[in-house]
């Protein structure tokens, strides 16, 4: 938003195109305008272009209340008056900041899309909790951005499922001999599932839809995992129904003379668009492989009209995205309408110690156990804070800390301490909605103020670059310049007592915002724990 409006106002001063820069050093100026460029054309030094261009500026401070040429660049800093405005109807309507008009760009999240033959663990949970923070933060920029859930209801380990429960029935339930197999699903969830099919089914359980069943009570508890952890998914979709949709799409694969036959499969021509491969997509069985249904489903997907479709996949999908964008390319799909999103592994520490593993599933860490251990807001906060396509290991219990190590700790006090001041100052944030600022000569106050107001950007650059590690990144340093700021400074019964309290509330308004767009709740008061 601020780097618009500058952006903008330049613009039609100087009548030309420009690109303005973020300085580190928020001292010297809130945006500046580099001159390197218009050298050439011009036929001038950087730094003479960079003085004419700041004259221009001399009467014209509604906006700026600084605009100076330094070296080859002309610095602007927003006046007192202006950012007075923008924290006004920030104060007025909070839920509204940070937002930004609709955009006419469309897109298409389908994200965790575990297999429903188990609970759900903590490496699915890094994808989930991106996927919904990126769904919120676009949806708050005014993008229309739709999330779903494909559910993989056919194949071998729908089989290996239900194989599974009534290996478990007789076991678990019905104390018979049993002897697994190499392979199948065990823990203690499918101690559950078998005396729930008990209960359903009793002696009948052998004839029974066991398959069906046992997803479907799946389901219900990767649900509910990701409702305790804030998500809500607007579209399942079951990867069955697709299948009768396949016939048609080979069709249309065969037309455009992008499949042969080869040793009774058939293959897609898939080095035609940079695989290093071309891959099976029908089986000598006739049956279609894993990649046909995920043919057919990207192929459905973008044809609903979106601008761009993006998948979350584990790390180890990493070789799969070349085939899958392939064979959306043969059948005449752009290659950037399908994006993929790389989810790396989680490594959990607990007291400098690997974190054990559930006996509930029997082999990893479910997402569950950690949600109950350390909290949504936590949970959320540690996955967001690094880049998802980077490995990310947390100590479980550094979560926990009360203080400046935990970074959830040390945002929320800010947001807490300026609430606790307000309340000793017996005063609400519309109290202060129409304090004058230009009264208050303090430059850090102003500077913290413009960062404050600068949360939309920090958006869009998140958004953007699919990098939402930048929100948590801004709210750390905010808090730390709040603290700073608060630990220097008297503000309750001082002479700028007001014009204090209303930066600190729009402080609070950026903090509480960012948080609900990451899916955390922001505290007004900071619990004992």
């Amino acid at each position: 938003m601020l780097k618009a409006i500058a952006k903008d106002y330049i613009s039609k001063v100087l009548s030309i195109d420009i690109e303005l820069e973020s300085p580190k050093n928020r001292a010297l100026a809130h945006f500046a305008l580099p001159c390197f460029t218009f050298a050439k054309e011009q036929k001038k030094a950087p730094n003479i272009i960079a003085q004419e261009f700041a004259s221009k500026f001399d009467n014209l401070n509604d906006v700026f209340s600084s605009v100076q040429a330094l070296n080859a660049y002309v610095n602007f800093k927003f006046s007192a008056n202006f950012l007075n405005d923008l924290v006004k109807k920030s104060i007025e309507n909070p839920k509204d900041f940070a937002k930004a008009n609709d955009k006419n760009e469309s897109f298409l999240l389908e994200y965790v899309s575990a297999n429903p033959t188990g609970p759900l663990h903590i490496g699915h949970a890094r994808g989930a909790i991106y996927g919904d923070s990126l769904k919120r933060v676009a949806r708050h920029l005014g993008y229309k951005f739709d999330t779903e859930y494909y559910i993989n209801d056919a194949g071998k380990q729908i089989d290996l499922l239900k194989e599974s429960v009534i290996l478990a029935i007789k076991d678990y339930v019905l104390k018979e001999k049993v002897s697994y197999p190499e392979v199948f699903y065990g823990g203690e969830y499918m101690q559950e599932l078998a005396q729930l099919a008990y209960e359903k089914f009793a002696d009948n359980y052998l004839n029974a839809d066991l398959a069906n069943f046992a997803k479907d009570e799946i389901l219900k508890e990767i649900k509910q995992t990701l409702a305790n952890a804030g998500i809500v998914i607007d579209t399942y979709v079951n990867e069955s129904s697709y299948y009768k949709k396949l016939p048609e799409v080979l069709e249309k694969l065969k037309v455009l003379n992008m499949t042969y036959e080869k040793d009774n499969k058939l293959f897609l021509a898939s080095t035609k668009f940079d695989d290093d491969l071309d891959r099976v997509i029908i089986k000598e069985d006739k049956k279609g492989t894993y990649l046909a249904a995920d043919i057919v489903y990207h192929d459905d997907k973008l044809s609903r009209g979106y601008d761009k479709v993006i998948n979350i996949w584990g790390a180890d999908h990493h070789g799969y995205i070349a085939r899958v964008s392939a064979a959306m390319q043969a059948l005449g799909h752009k290659k950037d309408s399908l994006e993929v999103i790389l989810a790396q592994m989680v490594n959990l520490l607990k007291d400098g110690v690997p974190y054990k593993m559930s006996k509930r599933k029997g082999n990893v860490i479910l997402f569950s156990d950690v949600l109950e251990f350390i909290g949504k807001d936590a949970l959320r906060y540690i996955f967001i804070s690094k880049r998802c396509d980077s490995p990310l290991e947390f100590d479980l219990n550094d979560l926990n800390k009360q203080d400046s190590s935990n970074p959830i700790f040390y945002i929320n006090y800010a947001h807490a301490r300026i609430h606790q001041l307000f309340a000793k100052a017996n005063k609400s944030f519309l109290d202060v909605k129409d304090i004058d600022l230009s009264r208050l000569k303090d430059e850090n106050a102003y500077d913290l103020l413009f960062e404050a107001l600068s949360l939309q950007d920090v958006l869009e650059d998140a958004f953007n670059s699919r990098t939402l590690s930048k929100i948590c990144d801004y709210l750390k340093q905010l808090a730390a310049n709040f603290h700073k700021l608060y630990n220097e400074t008297r503000v309750v019964g001082s002479e700028f007592e007001n014009e204090y309290l209303k930066i600190y509330a729009q402080i609070a308004i950026s903090i509480k915002s960012a948080f609900s767009l990451l899916g955390i709740e922001a505290l007004n008061k900071m619990e004992n724990k």
